[in-house]
């Protein structure tokens, strides 16, 4: 099986959105045993997926963490990568994602949710537009945290470039989303590679860091260079637990491509070298 390839990567096929779906996971890791992360969770029978779906559990429990003090029962994330930005379309698409979910959810109100919005820079044109056409007040409560006032549904814009990464850590630290970037410095690659490691026995940063590596070759070359022996990403991926669980996802997305061509399962297990129950399972899933 090939190992991922450290040759340098167009915006298109940098897989973002999974590595959003891992670092928000990796912010509110202190909340794990209550939260439910939900990826592309589909609202339809067909193609109409939200983002990420958080879900308190218990409902009734307070986060307290800057970027989730809003959060309720359901929330729901709309994530735009760092060569997007956020539109006014994209507010009425999640907007209605959320009355969506409301109405076809059982035991889900409106009241029970929020939406928030994640994107690298300030989008000036959805707050113009929510300001003067929507006559919502948008107020910064702290650093890349701006909560949108005046609806039924509480909302709120995280702006990743300008999160707080304090030293002491703490619920204003947000290390992992603030750095889901291109052009890192060789300080803030080598920073957040020290702190992936520390996470990742509680977090599955896999896809984060392989995208963030592949959208920062240069810093990871300079940080790699500081080290008696350079480090290749296969290197990083292997000293940080992550290489034999990309191994077994490309496997599996291997066995998923054969079982939909119609291989037997006998035959796709050989192939992806996966023992049958993990095969079978798979077969059930398509």
């Amino acid at each position: 099986m090939d190992t991922p390839q450290t040759s340098a990567s167009t915006p298109e096929n940098i897989q973002w959105h999974s590595a959003f779906f891992q670092a928000i996971q990796a912010e509110l890791i202190d909340y794990k045993d209550i939260l439910e992360f939900k990826q592309e969770h589909p609202l339809t029978t067909e193609p109409l997926r939200i983002d990420t779906i958080i879900i308190v559990k218990p409902s009734d429990v307070t986060i307290d963490k800057n970027i989730a003090r809003i959060f309720k029962k359901i929330n729901i994330l709309e994530y735009k990568s760092p060569q997007d930005y956020l539109s006014i379309k994209d507010f009425y698409k999640a907007y209605a994602y959320v009355a969506l979910f409301a109405a076809l959810t059982a035991d889900v109100e409106m009241g029970d949710m929020t939406l928030t919005f994640v994107g690298n820079t300030y989008p000036r044109k959805l707050i113009r537009y929510l300001k003067e056409v929507r006559h919502y007040r948008v107020e910064e409560v702290e650093s890349g945290i701006h909560y949108v006032k005046g609806d039924y549904l509480p909302i709120q814009i995280l702006e990743t470039k300008k999160l707080g990464t304090n030293k002491d850590g703490g619920s204003s630290a947000n290390w992992v989303l603030k750095y889901l970037n291109r052009g890192l410095e060789r300080e803030e690659m080598s920073r957040i590679l020290k702190k992936s490691k520390e996470l990742i026995e509680a977090a599955p940063l896999d896809a984060y860091l392989y995208a963030l590596i592949q959208a920062n070759l240069k810093a990871f070359e300079e940080v790699t260079k500081m080290t008696k022996d350079r480090m290749t990403v296969e290197d990083v991926l292997m000293r940080t637990g992550i290489l034999p669980k990309w191994i077994r996802l490309g496997r599996e997305e291997v066995a998923r491509n054969l079982l939909k061509k119609g291989w037997t399962i006998e035959e796709t297990a050989e192939v992806a070298e996966l023992d049958i129950g993990k095969i079978r399972a798979l077969s059930a899933s398509l």
